[in-house]
């Protein structure tokens, strides 16, 4: 049985006119992940004010989205102008992996991010000894190495499947569902496996973060009105990146491995809105990283003016 060397990606859509609406769009969306992305790194690398392990991880949140996006995005967008989408056998493969990588090791920062939260309003007085720059530094490791494992397990299920044809899928990248039904043999058993090792992912580590929040939300009661809206506000915005990721992602593999109508709506909002909306909920609830942002923007007028 031998297997073929490249795949046919339908894309987003196959009207050409809705292909042409399409591509500005999805080409800017991609832009401004990566500018607002890399605005966050730049900034909090930049500046002293923000070297607080809150910010650090949030500085490696934003190189991961940006990197996660760019996993999928440029090739999507390519196809949207493109006549012939293929992928070959090796590059399908690299995305898969590169997009579980970086989906998982998001996903075990998050986590990461939620324990910070917790030691800084449950513990505020051994804040800084229990965040050091080595724990910090160990967490963000472990989101990498874990994600890396994630992704090695997905490539592992996948690439030793054969596929001998049809080699259409109808999507706009290369993921777990679509390749398992192109699969020339019976993935009923391995199926439930590559959802287990993904879904299992996403509801160990949104069951740790509910729980690291009620946690904290049990702790403020001891606080006063104004101690819990500083609290809670330094909260919000994780809790709501947190939401706009687990429910695609819960959506998409916490379920049979068969293919539903919205997995690709539901995919480019995973991989292409929320990267982008993670910026500016960072940035517009903060009011820290507002005036950093402020000044550094003015230096840089000055020094241009000059």
């Amino acid at each position: 049985m031998k297997n073929i060397t490249e795949f046919i990606l339908l894309g987003l859509t196959q009207n050409p006119e809705l292909q042409k609406l399409l591509f500005p769009v999805v080409l800017i969306t991609y832009l401004m992940t990566l500018a607002g992305n890399l605005l966050i790194s730049v900034t909090i690398f930049i500046s002293p004010a923000l070297g607080s392990p809150m910010y650090f991880f949030l500085s490696c949140l934003s190189i991961i989205d940006g990197f996660y996006s760019s996993s999928i995005a440029p090739k999507m967008i390519f196809d949207l102008i493109s006549e012939k989408n293929t992928i070959s056998f090796n590059g399908c493969m690299t995305q898969l992996f590169a997009e579980h990588f970086f989906a998982a090791a998001e996903i075990i920062l998050l986590t990461a991010m939620a324990y910070d939260r917790y030691v800084a309003i449950c513990k505020p007085l051994h804040y800084k000894s229990i965040m050091s720059r080595l724990l910090c530094g160990l967490l963000v490791g472990m989101a990498g190495l874990l994600g890396f494992i994630h992704g090695g397990i997905q490539l592992l299920f996948i690439v030793q499947l054969p596929f001998c044809g049809p080699n259409v899928i109808d999507h706009f990248m290369c993921d777990l569902i679509p390749l398992l039904e192109l699969a020339c043999t019976d993935t009923h058993t391995l199926g439930p496996l590559i959802a287990a090792n993904s879904g299992s992912l996403c509801l160990l580590t949104f069951s740790m973060l509910v729980a690291s929040y009620v946690i904290i939300l049990h702790s403020l009661r001891s606080y006063s009105s104004e101690g819990r809206r500083k609290a809670l506000s330094t909260c919000a915005s994780h809790v709501t990146v947190v939401i706009l990721f687990f429910v695609p992602c819960s959506f998409l593999y916490l379920r049979p491995m068969t293919s539903f109508l919205a997995d690709k709506a539901v995919t480019v909002f995973c991989t292409l809105v929320t990267p982008t909306l993670n910026p500016l909920i960072y940035t517009l609830r903060n009011a820290e990283m507002k005036n950093v942002m402020k000044k550094l923007w003015g230096q840089i007028m000055k020094t241009s003016d000059k």
